[in-house]
């Protein structure tokens, strides 16, 4: 009698987010602003002056740094051996490395200079995903390219059976 050999379980290889360069401006603004309302916070005049300067404060640090740090913190890759997913606020995306796909890294601006870039992994002429401003991208892409090798391996085997 055969059995067959179980479905191989995703091992997590690495989990990414962005770089985290893109909070720098933000973290710039929340500084900022601190800054400014501990030197007009409660100084001025009238009353509904420093409420005013209260109010600012706060949908500046809203809307300067707290959501993008709720953006940033929503975006995640995770790479297992046997897939690709892409996390963010508006839903997932995977490809799996038995699929053909194309690997190309970008690097654009100052992502040469953090070692960071775009990895943008091609699975058919409509349909493609985007890993970005991913931080080791060359690590990156060289590991993507050993899974897919290693993925295209296993299946030209193919499945194994043991008899009884």
């Amino acid at each position: 009698m055969a059995r067959k050999q179980k479905p191989p379980r995703d091992v997590v290889i690495a989990r990414l987010r962005p770089h985290a360069r893109a909070l720098f401006w933000p973290t710039f603004l929340l500084v900022a602003v601190a800054g400014a309302f501990g030197y007009f916070g409660g100084r001025l005049a009238e009353e509904w002056q420093n409420w005013a300067v209260v109010a600012a404060s706060v949908l500046l640090v809203l809307f300067g740094w707290f959501i993008p740090l709720c953006r940033w913190l929503s975006k995640r890759y995770t790479i297992t051996n046997r897939r690709v997913i892409v996390r963010d606020s508006g839903g997932r995306q995977e490809v799996l490395h038995s699929g053909n796909y194309d690997i190309t890294v970008r690097k654009r601006g100052l992502q040469s200079l953090f070692k960071t870039g775009d990895v943008l992994i091609g699975s058919g002429p409509d349909s493609s995903l985007v890993l970005r401003d991913v931080p080791a991208v060359n690590l990156v892409q060289e590991t993507l390219h050993e899974l897919v090798d290693s993925n295209r391996q296993e299946l030209s085997v193919g499945p194994l059976f043991v008899s009884e």
